[in-house]
């Protein structure tokens, strides 16, 4: 199945409406959850983890994106504040719009609002998706969701050649199993055939 990866804009236009190079450090916070959504992102370099934190102090990392790549644009649709924070993994240079002149981007260029309702659409399809697989009983299904839902953000179509940038423990810790019991599911699933891991990356 073809994936639609976060939005690219074009940074000429990006920067016709506005748009300013922002540039954070390794660790740096771009917005906090609970913040209002002000501004679409994209990623120019480097790698940007959206996550959030239970009450307990436990992190979830939702997602890692990295060049070409945007984030905090669903938001931008509603009058809602953000549900994650996102936060520089790697030194991270990207282009920042104001809700404003985003919209008016969409309204004046309806090719790429078009594209933004593709993107928007396919996040929750995948969404759903990897929702649905969480209810089966059986730790492979609900990996293979997990893993769908991730890879559903990046362009790449060749089979096993995504790389999951979480953890065994935060595997487990989103969906909502042991550690013990994900990793005896990776061994099946590479015994399967269904990903690679190697030097302990799983590639998917």
């Amino acid at each position: 199945m073809k994936t639609i990866s976060c939005m690219n804009i074009d940074p000429g236009i990006l920067y016709s409406f506005g748009g300013e190079d922002k540039h954070y450090k390794t660790g740096d916070i771009i917005y906090k959850e609970g913040d209002h959504a002000l501004y679409y992102y994209q990623i120019t370099k480097g790698k940007v983890k959206q996550n959030n934190f239970d009450e307990e102090g436990k992190e979830f990392i939702q997602n890692i994106l990295g060049e070409n790549q945007s984030f905090g644009d669903p938001m931008l649709f509603l009058e809602k504040f953000y549900v994650m924070n996102a936060i520089a993994l790697t030194a991270v240079e990207l282009i920042r719009l104001p809700k404003k002149n985003f919209l008016e981007l969409l309204e004046k260029n309806p090719k790429i609002s078009m594209e933004m309702n593709a993107c928007l659409s396919q996040r929750l399809y995948f969404k759903s998706l990897m929702l649905q697989s969480f209810s089966s009983p059986n730790p492979m299904v609900r990996l293979k969701g997990l893993l769908n839902y991730l890879k559903s953000y990046h362009d790449k179509e060749c089979e096993q050649c995504f790389q999951v940038e979480l953890t065994r423990q935060q595997i487990a810790n989103l969906t909502g199993m042991r550690v013990e019991t994900v990793i005896r599911a990776l061994k099946k699933m590479e015994k399967a055939g269904t990903i690679r891991i190697e030097n302990r990356k799983i590639l998917y």
